[in-house]
């Protein structure tokens, strides 16, 4: 760990449970289970409007620290590439989710990245706010912050970058290929059986976090993320 002081944030001060030495799985399972919008066009406009938000109420996700964070694939189709002999190979769409997650640090300097596993319909990571950003004349605790140093904007920024190159490269191939349903004699290296539609979000709406604040739950959500493709066969995101 590079900084073991970055867990030591000002969440502790947040009336909530003690910080688990393990990832919630119970409670990331139930962030990929939700319903896309696809699956129930009259009802998911009402549901997904009213649905309580899981961030914590009046936390500042703008403040420096170490976030566990997991995004789920729309559907949790696999999109990404396969396990095979227990280690994660990524397909071209997996390439693209894979650069513009290392393109971050690049986009906000104040960001730094730790362990991170693309899975076939899942992406988990640590990524470390090293400081926080202060506007001019805007530098008094509840003072607006810019929502672009957000961890919300940061995810909104990645998931909107790999969907507008995904959806570019699907058209692209079904341009090429002249294919207007599933994604057959891609070539190569791109995904070949996959339904997508080249429109919209490929992800799941939302996301799930966990402010990461000592260091037994850091090197246990580190191992956890490590040894993903390992337990592949028993993941309960599959």
């Amino acid at each position: 760990m590079k900084d073991k002081e970055k867990i030591k944030n000002e969440g502790d001060n947040f009336n909530q449970k003690k910080d688990s030495i393990n990832p919630d799985i119970s409670k990331v399972r139930a962030y990929c289970n939700t319903p896309h919008p696809s699956q129930s066009p009259q009802a998911a406009p009402h549901r997904f409007h009213n649905r309580r938000s899981i961030r914590l109420k009046n936390y500042d996700y703008s403040k420096a620290g170490l976030y566990f964070i997991t995004l789920c694939t729309a559907n949790r189709e696999n999109i990404f590439g396969e396990i095979l002999n227990k280690k994660m190979h990524l397909n071209s769409f997996g390439k693209i989710a894979t650069e513009e997650w290392e393109k971050t640090p690049e986009i906000r300097k104040n960001i730094s990245l730790d362990e991170y596993i693309i899975m076939p319909n899942h992406f988990h990571a640590i990524i470390s706010i090293d400081y926080k950003i202060k506007e001019e004349g805007k530098e008094k605790i509840g003072k607006f912050q810019s929502p672009s140093q957000t961890i919300g904007a940061i995810i909104r920024g990645f998931k909107g970058a790999t969907t507008k190159k995904i959806n570019n490269l699907i058209r692209e191939i079904r341009n090429n290929q002249g294919s207007t349903g599933v994604l057959q004699y891609a070539p190569t290296n791109a995904p070949s059986g996959i339904n997508l539609s080249g429109e919209g979000s490929i992800w799941q709406r939302n996301y799930y976090e966990h402010i990461i604040k000592t260091e037994k739950a850091y090197n246990n959500i580190s191992n956890y993320i490590i040894n993903n493709p390992l337990n592949w066969d028993i993941d309960k995101l599959k």
